[in-house]
């Protein structure tokens, strides 16, 4: 399903696309470069959520932390927490959007949820949040760009 909403996203978002005008268009073209049909309607069914999605947080605080559920933890590994702690620390991610990050992971249903996928994910989130212009740019150059190579 991720690799769907990334050819989605690659292809398709930009500010003068609407993907929810012209689904059969799209799913028909998604078909033709080989995905299934049932990713397709998942990959749908998870631009749906985030579309619905209503995520309210309670107020915070600067001291107040997020503690992780069995099922957050399982699915989000600690370095995939600890980047999330570092965006929301940057100002990259608030409380809320950090919510809906946790919620569209967890709803790609794949155990192996790892930075990169994680990257994905908060592009695609910061991307359909109105005034996240300037961190959804950040983040597609982080997502984009090439790591850089080590020296030893």
């Amino acid at each position: 399903m991720l690799d769907v909403l990334m050819y989605l996203f690659e292809h398709y978002m930009d500010e003068s696309t609407v993907i929810t005008s012209d689904q059969d268009t799209i799913k028909t073209r998604l078909a033709d470069a080989g995905f299934t049909s049932s990713e397709i309607h998942k990959a749908f069914g998870w631009l749906d959520g985030l579309a619905r999605s209503d995520c309210r947080t309670p107020q915070t605080n600067n001291n107040s932390i997020r503690l992780y559920s069995w099922q957050e933890s399982r699915q989000l590994d600690s370095s995939c927490r600890g980047y999330l702690q570092f965006l929301e620390q940057s100002g990259i991610l608030s409380p809320t959007t950090r919510e809906l990050v946790i919620d569209r992971a967890l709803a790609l249903e794949n155990d192996d949820i790892d930075i990169d996928k994680l990257k994905w994910v908060i592009l695609m989130v910061l991307f359909n949040q109105p005034d996240q212009d300037n961190h959804s740019s950040w983040m597609e150059d982080l997502v984009f760009s090439e790591p850089a190579a080590s020296i030893h």
